[in-house]
């Protein structure tokens, strides 16, 4: 079964035979169903990272249709400036395989664009699919700034697809940042009354 998405309206719209033209097809993104799972999955990760004052990047890697791992950004509760939410997926699924390379088929779903740092851990651990809500224009490392995957130096392409759920995921980061921001005014406007 496919699911199709156009932006912005997220709700699903179903095809028919008849709808198969060039014309809607250009503005039509296919997702399968179970694509979108994984990402609504990933998105709750993000959801619980900011829970705990965490930008909101959630992400799950998967392996014939199971987690093989999963995370949300920790580099603040970690005291680690590697712990975004692709590496710790990545460690928790070497771990579980006790492997450093992922199985054939491995797809990363994740809420925003990867940087350099988890582009480059992905392709050494081999993820052959890379799903990605939203983009980051500013250091997104998959299309946004640069798109490190499709350089012919590495020895491992990812295919990369990007924009499933991309406005829910992009509804996620802009409240956290709004209440990060109404929280630093409201204690520069209380410490002034001291």
């Amino acid at each position: 079964m496919i699911i199709t998405m156009k932006e912005p309206d997220l709700q699903p719209y179903k095809l028919s035979v008849f709808d198969l033209n060039d014309e809607n097809l250009s503005t039509y993104e296919f997702w399968t169903v179970e694509d979108t799972k994984w990402m609504q999955y990933a998105l709750a990760l993000a959801q619980r990272g900011a829970e705990f004052g965490e930008v909101p990047v959630g992400a799950v890697l998967v392996c014939d249709q199971k987690i093989i791992g999963q995370g949300f950004n920790e580099p603040i509760g970690r005291h680690d400036a590697t712990a975004h939410a692709e590496i710790i997926a990545l460690r928790a699924a070497c771990l579980q395989l006790n492997n450093y390379r992922l199985p054939l088929g491995t797809t990363l779903y994740v809420s925003l664009e990867p940087c350099t740092m988890c582009v480059g851990a992905l392709i050494h651990a081999r993820v052959d699919r890379l799903i990605y809500a939203a983009s980051e224009p500013r250091a997104g490392m998959v299309g946004s700034q640069m798109n490190l995957p499709v350089q012919p130096f590495y020895n491992h392409h990812i295919q990369v697809y990007k924009g499933l759920c991309s406005e829910h995921s992009s509804h996620i980061l802009k409240s956290f940042f709004r209440k990060r921001r109404q929280a630093a005014k409201k204690n520069k406007g209380s410490t002034k009354t001291l």
